[in-house]
């Protein structure tokens, strides 16, 4: 058993690896393309909000609490309040709404 979980992480680094280091290696010059400039521009965006967004909405005891608070952290990030007040405002507007008896989950 223990040796197996050996093996596991041995694949792991290597995939990491293998991820990492194949760009460089084969991307030496300047990316030229403007379209594929532009895709790898958006990429960390689109990666971010795809792990965070159904984290989000699996973190609180209620859909409707998760949304209110992940809207209250839209609103204020695009009227650009600080990422600290961002937060807080939102684990706020949560713990207000799960103070709601009988919330549906």
């Amino acid at each position: 058993m223990r040796t197996s979980i050996w093996i596991y992480i041995a694949v792991m680094a290597a995939v990491t690896y293998l991820i990492r280091m194949i760009p460089i290696t084969l991307i030496r010059g300047k990316i030229r393309n403007r379209t594929l400039r532009s895709f790898l521009y958006y990429v960390p965006y689109v990666t971010l909000g795809a792990m965070t967004v159904p984290a989000v909405f699996h973190a609180t005891n209620s859909v409707i609490s998760a949304a209110v608070g992940l809207a209250a952290a839209l609103v204020l990030a695009y009227k650009k309040v600080s990422m600290i007040l961002v937060a807080a405002f939102a684990c706020a507007a949560v713990f207000l709404v799960e103070l709601i008896p009988n919330l549906p989950v």
